[in-house]
């Protein structure tokens, strides 16, 4: 049974636990929170209406390796910058990414922008994840501290945007506009990476978004999973040769987290596999709608 759940969640599918015996249940002001158990997985589900997700699953008897495939993906930017000194993580899930980041990068500063003050209370109480002198949690909306780093000359070497709902991205974290001011806090070696999904209704408008801010990114899929991360540079993207040099760097560190890092630059793809002619996303122009089956 562990062996065909493994399997579910490693296809990028978000299903809620089957017969996952419920260990914690709250409603915060943003959404309903279960942490469940089954198997020996311990998950972070976020209910919606329709159907529960799952934002973080660790392995009770591996609590190091990293259970989703768009978390292990969400680590090839590091092939673009792979000594990040200041690092931005919006979204804190169950906090995988930014204690992952952490053991990679003792000496870097992480800022993990999270809204919902009860996320981070489960995260620390369940997914043992504690903030450090280095590491610290911000409680604000992910638009209003851009717009705050911004005006005070922050700058980040590598910035994660993993914000989830538990149905898909929060609108005004997709827009162009949200997406300029995140380019203007990268630093002149900046990366930036987001979670997205390969199988969304609004696939096309997204990655135009994306293109009109940062011009040409990696596109990166991998066989059996739903998610599409976006790497995108402030320098010229690598070559592929580059990047297979950097994965030769990290392979043997990040395989004790599951990482097949070696894997990764061959799915990297430059080529544009959208509809150019779509509109891009703003604060005025965002069709939810299309997420529920609408035209």
């Amino acid at each position: 049974m562990r062996t065909f759940l493994l399997a579910l969640l490693c296809s990028g599918f978000l299903l809620p636990l089957a017969y996952g015996k419920d260990i914690h249940k709250e409603k915060s002001l943003y959404r309903n929170i279960l942490v469940e158990e089954s198997n020996g997985l311990r998950c972070l589900v976020f209910t919606v209406k329709r159907g529960d997700r799952n934002q973080t699953c660790m392995d009770l008897s591996d609590p190091k390796k990293l259970v989703f495939p768009y978390v292990q993906m969400s680590l090839g930017g590091l092939l673009l910058n792979d000594n990040p000194s200041n690092i931005l993580i919006v979204g804190l899930g169950g906090g995988s990414i930014p204690v992952t980041l952490t053991e990679l990068f003792p000496d870097a500063e992480i800022t993990v922008v999270e809204i919902d003050p009860a996320v981070l209370r489960v995260a620390e109480r369940f997914f043992d994840f504690k903030e450090t002198q280095k590491m610290k949690v911000e409680l604000v909306d992910a638009r209003v501290f851009a717009k705050r780093a911004g005006l005070k000359g922050k700058t980040y070497d590598f910035i994660i945007l993993d914000a989830f709902t538990g149905d898909y991205i929060p609108e005004h974290l997709m827009t162009a506009e949200f997406l300029s001011e995140t380019q203007a806090l990268l630093s002149d070696d900046g990366v930036l990476v987001a979670n997205t999904f390969s199988t969304s209704k609004l696939y096309d408008h997204e990655s135009v978004t994306y293109q009109q801010v940062f011009g040409d990114y990696l596109n990166f899929k991998m066989a059996n999973t739903g998610n599409r991360v976006i790497i995108a540079s402030q320098k010229p993207l690598p070559s592929q040769f580059y990047l297979r040099s950097k994965a030769k760097k990290f392979a043997a560190i990040l395989d004790n987290y599951g990482v097949d890092i070696l894997t990764y630059p061959d799915r990297m793809s430059r080529e544009k596999d959208w509809d150019a002619s779509s509109k891009p996303l703003t604060d005025q122009f965002n069709p939810a709608n299309l997420l529920q089956g609408g035209s």
